[in-house]
């Protein structure tokens, strides 16, 4: 066991160095960093909202608005299954019912069989589980004797839609905080709909409030001139129209045609600009080639008409197209700040939320406090720290030396494995590492503590020291497997400053047993062999 084979030290050394190297950036400055060679790793650890400051907000899928927009939807692909066959199935009523249903009465009872098998296409099969390879269905059907047919939402397949409508907004508002360029936000689902957002370092809460709580659902409409908007506002808009404000104060209405002839899924790029000749910030935008056909179509049967441009039920421009658009490319103008040009174009870059999203608790940590905290962090490190080397020096000489060596090397592998993982230290992290000192020097105690005991029953000190480290490794693998299990489940259960913690636990549970067990045993094995002891200085 006090033999170590060339290839082992140099394995040891290389582990040794690559943790030196990893977490050497963490003393010094950011800036400083950005100046090193790029062979030298330049990651540091990241500070978590309460050690930072920043922005915690939680949110909460709006589950009404995904069922109204998800029933509108239905009652179009309804319309479409009963009329794009011949022969067509008449039906009155077609509408929304509540919260949670489609109705419609068919007009000929004699095709009920007809209908129904037409209609139950639309029953959409989703997969519930990549494992048991199962589907359940989005809705379910009945048809009535009288010709009622009512879709309705199954429990299994709203919370399946629930779930995707949660994956789908988490990724939308991680592209939109990525585009505001905040460093290392914290995006994560919170139970079945709830989204955690973190977002540390950030100095302007109400910016990032505004990107994320809009749904950005952008539409073009070409606008109804059959009607002035204030006679619709009046009396009832036309079948077939939407009456809408503009985002101007105050508010101008607009009369727009009911179907969007594009929607922002057709755009591939917007960037906020300058206007060539007003040299007000405006936003660009740019159609895949789908939406550039579509657009030059449109724009070619629609010369010298009102063009509304829509931004979640608000006319943000209404343009007159003067001549066709063939480039696939335009502009949207308005009362824009050169911020919120920018911000419009992030939304449309980011894609539409799913469904809209609504602020459930909101916290707001200042750099002060986070400033606070790290200082206790360093201090409550430093003297545990201090206290178990004291100890270690105390009870066990020269052999304590070897054992907080290993642990200044525990806390190089820590610092290096969290700089090179990308992981979040938190508050909570900081005591993972502080509990991590106390559990590294415990392996060396239970070391030295069994080599005393050789020693006493008259081994030799090579002996004691070899029988010493074989019997102790069962014991320090048992404590540690088990703490290691202890502190995934915390991870996979857990959220936010817990998932720190157990981050940090587990990083320092592997740590520990290479830098107390294999790198100590190291030191020891090289003193040995320098000194030839006869006893052991324990």
């Amino acid at each position: 066991m006090l033999y170590f084979a060339r290839w082992k030290i140099g394995v040891i050394v290389l582990i040794v160095l690559a943790g030196v190297l990893t977490s050497l950036p963490n003393f010094f400055a950011a800036e400083n960093v950005a100046r090193w060679p790029d062979w030298i790793p330049g990651k540091q650890v990241v500070l978590g909202l309460d050690l930072q400051g920043g922005v915690y907000l939680l949110y909460e899928v709006d589950r009404k608005d995904y069922t109204t927009k998800r029933l509108r939807t239905l009652v179009g692909e309804v319309r479409d299954a009963l009329r794009r066959e011949e022969p067509r199935i008449g039906y009155t009523g077609l509408a929304v019912q509540g919260d949670d249903a489609v109705q419609l009465r068919l007009r000929d009872t004699a095709r009920i069989d007809d209908a129904r098998e037409r209609l139950s296409e639309l029953l959409n099969p989703l997969a519930s589980s990549v494992f048991s390879g199962t589907a359940v269905n989005e809705f379910q059907l009945t048809v009535s004797d009288d010709g009622l047919a009512r879709f309705t939402f199954t429990e299994e397949g709203l919370a399946q839609r629930v779930r995707s409508v949660v994956d789908q907004s988490i990724e939308v508002i991680r592209r939109r905080i990525d585009e505001m360029g905040t460093t290392d936000p914290s995006i994560q689902r919170q139970g079945e709909d709830r989204i955690l957002v973190e977002a540390p370092g950030l100095s302007d809460p109400e910016r990032l409030k505004a990107l994320i709580g809009q749904t950005a659902q952008m539409t073009f409409h070409m606008v109804d001139s059959t009607m002035a908007p204030e006679q619709a506002a009046q009396t009832r808009p036309p079948v077939g129209t939407l009456l809408l404000p503009s985002v101007d104060d105050p508010p101008q209405l607009y009369l727009v045609e009911e179907n969007a002839l594009l929607t922002g899924e057709d755009l591939v790029d917007a960037q906020a600009t300058f206007d060539q000749r007003s040299n007000e910030p405006v936003v660009s935008f740019r159609f895949n080639t789908s939406g550039a056909r579509k657009f030059a179509l449109v724009t070619q049967q629609n010369v010298n008409r009102a063009f509304a441009i829509v931004l979640d039920n608000e006319v943000v421009s209404a343009p007159v197209i003067r001549e066709p658009i063939l480039g696939g490319s335009g502009q949207i103008s308005g009362s824009f700040t050169v911020e919120g040009a920018n911000d419009l174009a992030i939304l449309l870059r980011a894609g539409a939320l799913p469904a809209r999203l609504t602020i459930l608790e909101e916290r707001t940590v200042g750099p002060g406090l986070g400033a606070d905290s790290i200082e206790a962090g360093k201090i409550a490190s430093l003297l545990g720290t201090f206290g178990v080397v004291v100890f270690m020096l105390a009870a066990y000489g020269l052999f304590g030396v070897f054992a907080n060596l290993a642990l200044i090397v525990n806390m190089i592998l820590i610092f290096g494995a969290l700089s090179t993982l990308g992981a979040t230290l938190t508050l909570p992290g900081i005591a993972g590492i502080v509990l991590t000192v106390g559990m590294a020097v415990d392996a060396n105690v239970l070391i030295f503590e069994r080599i005393r005991e050789e020693a006493r029953l008259g081994r030799s000190a090579i002996g004691a020291i070899d029988v010493g480290f074989n019997r102790a490794l069962g014991t320090i693998l048992d404590a540690n497997i088990t703490t290691l299990i202890a502190a995934v489940i915390l991870f996979y259960l857990g959220s936010g400053p817990i998932r720190g913690f157990a981050v940090t636990l587990a990083i320092g549970i592997v740590t520990t047993v290479f830098s107390a067990f294999t790198f100590s045993r190291f030191l020891i094995a090289m003193w040995v062999q320098l000194r030839r002891p006869t006893r052991v200085p324990i």
